[in-house]
């Protein structure tokens, strides 16, 4: 009865929002959240203006052309489908143009004895065909200017999706100051084994969160489903701490090695009745000439028929040659022209003789250079210690436009991180059917009577059916 009942509300609750409501379909209403006061960097695009962003003037440039950062950036947009109405975003518009934008952190962000946790949305609204939505974290310096950040820029990581062709990326890219020089060199995570294909083609927002720990272990979750984890010590291409050893660029193979694992028998000489020179394919034996051939009459003969072009000079287009036609010789022979056999496996053929193959007495095995101490070696166990960062920024290039970003934490405290996943990401979750009973009274509190009738009356009239001697009729005696 009370699943019945349950049922009703829901189904007349579900009637009321479908007369009430402005749009089709089943969108709920996004709840605007608040940026974490600790966070290194909250953004949900709420507002309609782009104050804390600044789009970059620089240039790019390659081998052959200079390029400006001329794409065009929208943050007042909703989604082009709708999954939580006045849900906005920031939106790459330009297909085929390079975009620039960066924001400041609150405070610069030091890798010291916590975490560093990374999280974002991205929608591919048209799909992508080519093109990076990624995100780098730049690293703080005093003449970092955001108005000329580009691809030059230095940052510390860079973290998010990719795509060209047919292949599907999570970059988890980080650069790392080798100790020795002082120069820093990319270091590239590894990619997921899993099919990562439908988060770029279902146009369907997905969130990304990189999580990365003091003890140089990391996490990347695609819509919180670990995806990949690994070590900054173990996992990295190139890696980070290089060989003790390296192969001695100066060794050489001596004159003598040799390093062959089989030989010609040398005590092997070639039959006396081996023919080298018999032909592979000889005329077959067997065959005949068929009856009626004409060997003096060729196929073809000169069109008798034909006469040269009016225009036709010798002098200028040499003789003229009338075109062949089949000879009418031929129309009832059994063929014409000279007559060849057909060839057939030449059963003496033997082809070049070669000594059989034995193992080598004298092989010393495949020569190796000797291993010496490797001169750029160092050891670093704290790579997680990186750059510390400044801004977060967006330098990309797309051929398709209409990618949204929304809802950028930049944490070192798990519990907020997952505070913000639940206030954010956590409103695109379906609710169950007691959720939207309760969600409806938000907008209308008079269903309360409703639930509270609905509920009320199965109860009453069950009690009533089940114990009806414990409802006694009232008489005058009991006056």
């Amino acid at each position: 009865v009370c699943v019945c009942s349950l049922l009703c509300m829901w189904c007349f609750t579900a009637r009321v929002d479908h007369v009430f409501r402005p749009f089709p379909g089943c969108q709920g209403v996004y709840r605007s959240v608040g940026a974490p006061a600790q966070a290194y960097f909250a953004e949900t695009f709420d507002a309609d203006s782009l104050d804390r962003w600044v789009l970059s003037r620089a240039v790019k440039e390659d081998d052959a052309d200079v390029h400006k950062y001329d794409g065009k950036w929208w943050v007042v947009e909703e989604p082009e489908k709708q999954v939580l109405l006045g849900n906005k975003g920031l939106v790459l518009k330009s297909p085929g143009r390079h975009h620039a934008i960066a924001a400041y952190l609150r405070t610069v962000h030091h890798f010291r004895d916590k975490p560093l946790l990374l999280q974002y949305e991205v929608h591919f609204q048209k799909g992508i065909d080519c093109g990076g939505a990624y995100m780098k974290l730049l690293t703080h310096s005093d003449d970092l200017r955001l108005s000329q950040f580009s691809d030059v820029t230095p940052y510390s990581i860079m973290f998010g999706p990719d795509k060209c062709g047919s292949t599907y990326k999570v970059h988890f890219i980080f650069r790392h100051r080798n100790p020795r020089t002082g120069k820093y060199e990319e270091k590239h995570a590894r990619q997921p084994e899993t099919d990562l294909s439908e988060y770029f083609t279902d146009r369907k927002p997905h969130l990304y969160s990189l999580n990365l720990y003091p003890d140089n272990t990391f996490e990347i979750l695609i819509d919180q489903t670990l995806v990949k984890t690994g070590s900054l010590l173990e996992d990295m291409d190139p890696p980070v701490v290089p060989p003790r050893e390296i192969e001695d660029p100066e060794d050489t193979k001596p004159s003598h090695w040799d390093d062959r694992r089989h030989i010609p028998d040398p005590t092997a000489a070639k039959p006396h009745d081996w023919d080298e020179e018999a032909p592979r394919l000889i005329a077959d034996p067997t065959v005949q000439r068929p009856a009626g051939w004409i060997e003096e009459e060729g196929p073809f003969v000169p069109d008798p028929e034909a006469q040269p072009p009016h225009d036709w000079s010798v002098e200028m287009d040499g003789e003229w040659e009338a075109p062949l036609i089949p000879n009418p010789a031929c129309a009832e022979a059994a063929g014409c022209g000279p007559w060849k056999p057909p060839m057939v496996p030449n059963p003496a053929f033997k082809g070049k003789w070669r000594a059989p193959v034995i193992d080598n007495p004298k092989y010393q095995g495949k020569w190796q250079p000797r291993m010496i101490p490797n001169p750029a070696y160092f050891e670093d166990p704290q790579p997680f210690r990186m750059s510390p960062v400044g801004a977060i920024g967006f330098e990309l290039w797309s051929l398709t436009g209409d990618v949204l970003f929304d809802n950028i934490l930049l944490c070192d405290d798990l519990e907020m991180a997952k505070r913000w996943t639940e206030d954010t990401w956590g409103q695109r979750k379906t609710p169950g059917i007691l959720e939207q009973l309760l969600l409806a009274t938000a907008k209308r509190p008079w269903l309360w009577g409703v639930y509270v009738f609905t509920v009320g009356l199965p109860i009453i009239l069950f009690v009533s059916l089940m114990w009806p001697d414990k409802v006694k009729p009232c008489n005058k005696s009991d006056v």
